[in-house]
């Protein structure tokens, strides 16, 4: 594969488009981030209510569900809102990040409650499933410490940062963090959620149509690694 071509934004092949967290960018949820990440801009609102779904009451135990849902002009041409019914994308994408983010919490320790992360997307230029548990993770982060901040919970709830970041192949060359028009055009797209000490929570991989070697998942993960060891590093200066 050739080791250099040039991307749309002119970045090298193993590097992030530039990342801001946001925090506390609305005022009333326990736990709010602006990320973006390149033109992407997503909108994380963490809330925390007193009580668990009826199938978990008794247990002693909390819950964390997400939402996520793509704003009209978000997109290049404007996006119907979703007023009949989810699709199917938007469906599997908001239990990525409530499967991520609950591997992040311990739901043991958050006792009888439930977090409920909203995922909002202002602005979509790729990667906005990624984006979204990248910053969710700040923003239950945050709510999580009003909790420990009221003695409510110990710190130990949250139990371990994680981010998630794309790596795909486009043009034959293997590239970190697709923007639009890279995922537009990729041969192969995945998907990625790491926590801090690099164990996996989810992969996501498909094959646009020509079939991938082992060899080549090794050389994505490996630089997805590297990425999500980045976004962590700038997760953590945020909440400092």
């Amino acid at each position: 594969m050739p080791e250099q071509s040039l991307r749309p934004d002119g970045r090298r092949p193993d590097e992030l488009r530039p990342v801001r967290f946001i925090l506390n960018y609305v005022e009333y949820p326990e736990g709010s981030v602006l990320i973006e990440v390149g033109h992407t801009r997503v909108l994380c609102n963490a809330s925390i209510e007193e009580q668990v779904p009826a199938w978990m009451a008794g247990r002693g135990a909390g819950w964390l569900t997400a939402e996520y849902a793509l704003l009209p002009r978000s997109t290049h041409t404007r996006t119907p809102r979703e007023t009949q019914g989810l699709h199917g994308r938007t469906q599997e994408i908001r239990r990525l990040i409530g499967r991520s983010l609950r591997a992040a919490v311990d739901l043991d320790l958050l006792g009888e409650r439930t977090l409920i992360v909203d995922c909002d997307v202002l602005q979509a230029d790729g990667g906005t499933r990624t984006a979204a548990i990248t910053g969710s993770t700040v923003a239950v982060a945050l709510a999580l410490r009003r909790l420990t901040a009221q003695g409510t919970v110990p710190p130990e709830v949250l139990k371990t940062p994680l981010a998630a970041v794309s790596v795909g192949i486009v043009g034959g060359q293997v590239r970190l963090d697709l923007c639009y028009a890279e995922d537009r055009d990729a041969q192969v797209d995945l998907n990625v959620v790491m926590t801090a000490d690099g164990r996996l929570v989810e992969v996501q991989g498909t094959a646009e149509g020509v079939p991938f070697s082992r060899e080549t998942l090794d050389r994505m993960l490996d630089l997805a690694a590297q990425g999500i060891a980045s976004l962590i590093h700038q997760q953590r200066e945020a909440l400092e």
